[in-house]
């Protein structure tokens, strides 16, 4: 893989998660599963595996419940294998009022479905001590 090619794959999958924190602020959790792949799965803090389209629109749409409005990515790296990416970044949830409710870190496997890069594995956690 040329060096052009990873950094197309990098714009890519910001652009992607543009996409994500934008369609987060209005609040969409069914759009929000839609970023996922048909198998994908989120894997998030003090919770077990979610698997299905519907329990991942189903746990976004709790998140919503509970007042956080907006999430910030940030990439740190992009490393690509074919059709399959891992991006490791940094994440900050905020509440409607713009205070801090969480931050931390994630990696996430990418998958090119159908011509779209695609989250396919998602883990998080925490940095706030607990």
């Amino acid at each position: 893989m040329t060096i052009a090619q990873t950094l197309s794959i990098r714009d890519a999958i910001t652009a992607a998660n543009q996409n994500f924190m934008q369609t987060f602020a209005r609040g969409d959790a069914a759009s929000l599963a839609n970023f996922y792949t048909e198998d994908g799965q989120i894997l998030p803090t003090h919770s077990d595996f979610i698997g299905t389209k519907q329990g991942i629109e189903e746990f976004w749409q709790t998140i919503f419940h509970l007042n956080i409005t907006q999430v910030n990515l940030e990439t740190i790296e992009v490393e690509s294998h074919g059709n399959t990416a891992i991006e490791v970044g940094k994440y900050l949830l905020s509440d409607r009022n713009g205070q801090t409710v969480d931050k931390g870190k994630y990696i996430v496997i990418w998958k090119q479905e159908d011509g779209q890069w695609r989250l396919h594995r998602d883990i998080w956690n925490s940095s706030v001590p607990g």
